[in-house]
């Protein structure tokens, strides 16, 4: 199942959130979904070198607050503020005339964001980088920058062979299963020469959960044991003494 599940929608209200956040009413639900589908691509179309990794989208009544996750704030920002100004009055004609808000965060460490990851793997396979080499570097710099593990996907025609293919590589701890595991995700194609090689990244971040939790018991082991019982008896079976 957590080959199949993306990691993101399967771990939300876990410890992910949602990237649109807003209540329509039945009748406005249509156009809030393709309006926020429309900002987003022209979005990552305009800003596709400044490292966007995700795009969040608040609605109120009459406001629309879009927050940028990017390593290069100074990129979308632009000299004195130009650019975000006429990204700002876009964005506002797509809503339909709407107050808009452009906010940016910055990621500091990119090296182990997923998305970022993967699209700095699809960069390398469009200038013609041995996709091997790219893809154990990437794996390389993450665990390097603290990653508990990273797991790296490419399929496609690999080096211009005539079938389509599938390789991956992995390094460190990647489980899927684990809800309480923070796997960030991220996914992007490249489009090469021969065509479109899709790449897809897991990372496996610290277990933030965890540690708070034991903080929070004072570090207290869970005395419950056995089949489920308190106190670390087993349960009765079938076959249990009465």
């Amino acid at each position: 199942m957590g080959q199949k599940v993306n990691p993101i929608g399967f771990r939300l209200a876990v410890n992910k959130d949602w990237r649109s956040k807003w209540y329509a009413p039945k009748g406005q639900f249509a156009e809030y979904l393709h309006s926020d589908l429309e900002i987003r691509t022209y979005l990552k179309e305009k800003l596709h070198f400044a490292a966007v990794s995700k795009i969040m989208i608040e609605r109120a009544w009459n406001s629309v607050r879009v927050t940028l996750f990017t390593s290069r704030p100074g990129l979308v920002i632009g000299r004195k503020g130009s650019e975000i100004e006429r990204m700002t009055a876009e964005v506002s004609k797509m809503c339909g005339g709407k107050q808009v808000k452009v906010d940016i965060q910055e990621i500091k460490q990119p090296e182990t964001d997923a998305q970022l990851v993967a699209e700095s793997v699809a960069l390398q396979l469009e200038r013609r980088i041995a996709f091997r080499r790219a893809m154990k570097r990437a794996l390389q710099t993450a665990m390097e920058f603290g990653a508990e593990g990273i797991r790296l996907r490419c399929a496609g025609r690999l080096g211009g062979a005539d079938i389509a293919r599938a390789e991956w590589y992995r390094k460190g701890s990647v489980p899927l299963h684990t809800l309480r595991v923070p796997i960030d995700y991220g996914f992007t194609e490249a489009r090469t020469t021969w065509g479109i090689i899709g790449i897809k990244c897991w990372i496996n971040k610290k277990e933030e959960l965890e540690t708070n939790a034991k903080k929070q018991t004072g570090g207290r082991p869970d005395r419950r044991g056995g089949g489920g019982r308190p106190g670390g008896r087993p349960g009765g079976g079938p076959g249990a003494r009465r």
